[in-house]
């Protein structure tokens, strides 16, 4: 089949644009707002764009009760995130956390997460999330969208501190089959990364 974009005429039950693009990971992005209440929302547009510097990503979608969502406003007015992996011991969590709440709602909370302070920004760690990145704001793109009433942007972070559980390492690498991350596809479906295979680059 073919369909072009611009008018999304696909002939399916439901648009399967997400489901070419799999798995995404899920960056599970901690912040704060400028009276101190944490928020924490997942975002399956997320990965890391550079290795030097560290940079990584999140694309946030839509709006949330006619406003820009909680997340990005933070990460514009305090300058600082958290992206925490979201993993299968913590998925009902994670899917709390993915619902939309009045901004004064501390999803953390909400999720009956234990946090943990950052070392060098100010929003705090989901503590049972094997792996952290700690961010600081490095540029938001505004990005187009097809309705007026939704507002898209990307959000670009730089890594300015890293948190890896011991217990996620063997022989000083990460043990994927020890984190069990959760990736998103189409739909409501999620994935479970556990089975991992190597193939070294031709020289």
């Amino acid at each position: 089949m073919f369909y072009e974009t611009a008018e999304n005429k696909h002939g399916l039950p439901h648009d399967p644009f997400k489901s070419c693009i799999v798995p995404r990971p899920i960056g599970w992005i901690s912040t704060v707002d400028t009276a101190g209440v944490v928020n924490l929302a997942p975002y399956s547009f997320f990965n890391g764009v550079s290795s030097d510097p560290h940079l990584v990503m999140f694309s946030s979608n839509g709006r949330k009760n006619d406003e820009v969502k909680d997340t990005v406003t933070n990460c514009r007015e305090t300058g600082e995130f958290v992206a925490n992996i979201a993993t299968w011991d913590l998925r009902s969590q994670m899917n709390i956390s993915a619902g939309q709440y009045p901004a004064e709602t501390d999803e953390m909370a909400l999720a009956e997460l234990e946090s943990e302070a950052s070392v060098l920004v100010a929003p705090p760690r989901v503590k049972a999330s094997p792996i952290h990145l700690e961010c600081k704001t490095h540029q938001i793109v505004e990005l187009p969208s097809n309705d007026p009433r939704d507002a898209n942007a990307m959000v670009i972070g730089q890594v300015v501190g890293i948190h890896i559980n011991d217990d996620v390492l063997t022989d000083g690498l990460i043990d994927i089959s020890k984190v069990l991350p959760i990736a998103r596809m189409g739909y409501m479906d999620y994935a479970k990364v556990e089975s991992v295979f190597t193939m070294p680059r031709p020289k």
